[in-house]
């Protein structure tokens, strides 16, 4: 292969080259030291907490409710009026050529020389000939004094100053904001002036200086805030408190499972304002002004009235709104401030298992937990209203079997003596057979209350055995019931001998994160009474909680056949007792038409998705009312002329335009209309929206708005 010539240059051949001698080599001047590198501020690869410090100290105002408000920016409550651009350039460039065209007319005499009468006052006899220096001087700024009163009244005609604002500097500067300046040291959140102000310095430098290094997370400055409003409520010591500050910095006050955030996250969250964002409100005319292009967010404030997101299969319900919202209650469970369960089919996108305490797979024998069947009650009373609201509460019409009183009273019949003779309640197949009047059970148990000497319990034991014989007895029915779980894929589950680890939503006045998955596939009417159970049990426990300042919520993916009379009357109680619940439907048709009124009443925030029904948007637009709005009718009529010369401008004027002259009348009144009507929710939402309707647990209300889930 050839050389290229530099490899001749250096000599590498055998016979290289000779090279004239060229001048003598100039030492070269010694590189001079580098200078120092100026000393880091942290040492390497150490964290650094300045993302964390602007986090914190991004402004949060106060805004309407739904509003994102990480670094939001009220707007009015009404639109302003706003010229179109062409126009307003227009006019602009009219409004200069007319200043332009008064100045020409003054300049050259044409409205004579009044407008010189204050110059030649203002200047002496002696400076007009020669003219001086200072004479030119007085005489050009007069001009320009003149020019200048032109161009601001012309300027202010033609609005320059709104083209300035949304054209010029202003706008760049609104649309690139800068770094948010650093707050004063007493309103700095990352210096906790709280804790300064009563007197815990040491605890509020501590945090201080882990927040700087980097050390400090969300989660972290959210759980020990919520402790501190321990120390202020008195649940707590002051001198615990700063003792747990002092030795582990932001660590302190750790969640019981030692996590200190969740193992991935999909949504934006802030918990300083414990909102999670879901969306934006869409730019459209139906969202009120103050809302257009806000981001929607949700939070416990509004998660207490409970939520009913409504949408077919695939228009977002669970990958928009139940996982954000899982995602956000996990952390403030970590941070101390709730509670939550999730209830889902197996294998739905509910967040890894890793982000929960306790995960409850019914049907799958690598289970951990069980489930207790009776919500860790031995109230045998208690336990038998829940057990009958799951059993028997969809069996809304009143038919055999529809009372759910009086199937609380056969169960209670049974329960109550069960438990006298075991120390327990019946497992499912125990409970089985005591249902069907199998004579076997009932006559050991009846020997176990005469040898015991419960007299009251044999005579609730008897009353029931009475009603074995009689025609419309409860007992096959609710045997049928407790027959769906009585299966070899739950031969495991619902132990009462105490040889699993069941779970009761009696532990709901701890921050505990719980994941129930449903055996949906081959047991759906198992898995709806499951579901039933839950929400039975969970309005039951909430209710009686003594921390109610702890959010707990409960999370249905799929609330169908969940939703009965007692139901509903539970979820309006949620309010009071410091909780909330989230459910999900594929149609209200899930819901019994005498249910859909009061559960639309009963739950404050309401979400309709896209792809709804036009009879399911006839609910949502009767819940949500009418409003009162402008109607503006445009009529024309044509022009009709009189005289020789006006029936030639007006032939002109058709053979130019190819249109007949009309005049146009513009009635503006006020009508009432739907706010969201049901053709609107059918057809008029796009995919990836929905119509969301917001209620504060303090009374405050949000119309219905269009969001962009994906925004």
């Amino acid at each position: 292969m050839d050389g290229d010539g530099t490899r001749d240059a250096r000599g590498t051949h055998a016979n290289p080259v000779p090279r004239p001698a060229g001048p003598p080599e100039v030492p070269a001047k010694p590189p001079e030291a580098p200078a120092v590198p100026p000393r880091p501020a942290r040492a390497p690869g150490a964290p650094d907490g300045s993302a964390f410090l602007t986090w914190l100290r991004t402004p949060r105002p106060q805004a309407l409710p739904g509003v994102w408000r990480f670094g939001h920016r009220p707007r009015p409550e009404e639109e302003p009026e706003r010229v179109p651009g062409r126009q307003l350039l227009s006019g602009a460039v009219i409004a200069f050529l007319v200043g332009w065209l008064i100045w020409s007319l003054l300049w050259n005499g044409y409205l004579g020389g009044w407008w010189l009468l204050p110059l030649y006052a203002m200047i002496p006899d002696s400076w007009a000939e020669p003219h001086s220096f200072a004479s030119v001087v007085v005489v050009y700024a007069y001009y320009v004094l003149i020019a200048g009163i032109i161009m601001v009244g012309v300027g202010r005609l033609g609005r320059w100053g709104e083209i300035w604002r949304r054209y010029g500097p202003p706008a760049w500067r609104r649309a690139a904001p800068g770094a948010v300046p650093p707050p004063a040291p007493e309103e700095d959140p990352a210096a906790w002036p709280a804790l300064r102000a009563a007197g815990a310095h040491d605890a509020a430098e501590r945090l201080a200086a882990d927040a700087r290094s980097g050390l400090m997370r969300d989660v972290d400055h959210a759980r020990i805030a919520r402790a501190w409003q321990g120390v202020q409520r008195g649940r707590h010591s002051l001198a615990t408190f700063t003792g747990a500050v002092l030795s582990h910095g932001s660590a302190a006050c750790p969640h019981p499972s030692g996590a200190r955030d969740l193992p991935a996250r999909q949504a934006r969250h802030d918990l300083v304002t414990g909102q999670v964002r879901i969306g934006t409100a869409a730019d459209d005319a139906r969202n009120p002004y103050a809302y257009r292009g806000a981001g929607l967010a949700l939070g416990p404030d509004l998660l207490g009235t409970s939520l009913l997101a409504v949408g077919p299969a695939g228009s977002g319900k669970t990958g928009s709104v139940v996982r954000p919202l899982s995602e956000s209650l996990c952390l403030h469970a970590l941070a101390g401030r709730a509670a939550v369960v999730v209830v889902g089919a197996a294998g739905a996108d509910l967040g890894p298992t890793e982000a929960y305490d306790v995960v409850v797979r019914i049907g799958n024998p690598d289970s951990v937990y069980d489930l207790d069947l009776y919500g860790g009650t031995t109230d045998p009373d208690e336990a038998a209203v829940v057990l009958a609201e799951a059993l028997v509460g969809d069996l809304t019409d009143q038919h055999q079997g529809g009372d759910t009183r009086r199937s609380t009273t056969v169960l209670a019949q049974l329960l109550g003596p069960f438990r006298a003779v075991h120390g327990r309640f019946p497992g499912v197949p125990e409970l089985r057979q005591l249902l069907e009047g199998a004579p076997g059970p009932l006559a050991e148990l009846r020997e176990g209350l005469r040898t015991a000497g419960h007299d009251s319990l044999l005579r609730e034991l008897d009353a029931r055995e009475r009603q074995l014989d009689r025609p419309g007895d409860l007992g096959g029915v609710l045997a049928d019931r407790v027959a769906l779980l009585d299966r070899p894929a739950f031969a495991p589950f619902f132990d009462t001998s105490g040889q699993s680890r069941p779970f009761s939503l009696k532990a709901l006045d701890h921050p505990v994160r719980v994941r129930i998955d449903l055996p949906q596939r081959g047991h759906a009417d198992a898995s709806r009474m499951l579901a039933r159970l839950v929400l039975a049990q969970f309005t039951a426990s909430v209710s009686v909680r003594e921390d109610r300042s702890l959010f707990a919520c409960l999370v249905l993916d799929d609330a169908s056949g969940v939703v009965t009379p007692e139901a509903v009357r539970g979820v309006q109680r949620l309010r009071s007792a410091g909780a909330g619940v989230v459910l999900t439907l594929r149609t209200l048709d899930d819901v019994p038409r005498p249910l859909r009124g009061p559960l639309l009443g009963a739950i404050g925030c309401r979400m309709a998705l896209s792809g709804l029904t036009p009879w399911d948007g006839q609910d949502f637009a009767e819940v949500w009312g009418k409003e009162w709005t402008e109607a503006r009718d445009v009529t024309d009529r044509q022009i009709i002329a009189e005289t020789p010369a006006g029936k030639a401008v007006h032939m002109l004027r058709r053979v130019i335009t190819g249109k007949a002259p009309t005049a146009r009348a513009v009635t503006v009144r006020q009508v009432e209309r739907e706010r969201w009507s049901a053709s609107e929710l059918a057809h008029a939402v796009p995919a990836g929206h929905a119509v969301l309707s917001l209620t504060s647990v303090k009374g405050e209300h949000a119309p219905p708005l269009l969001v962009d889930l994906h925004g």
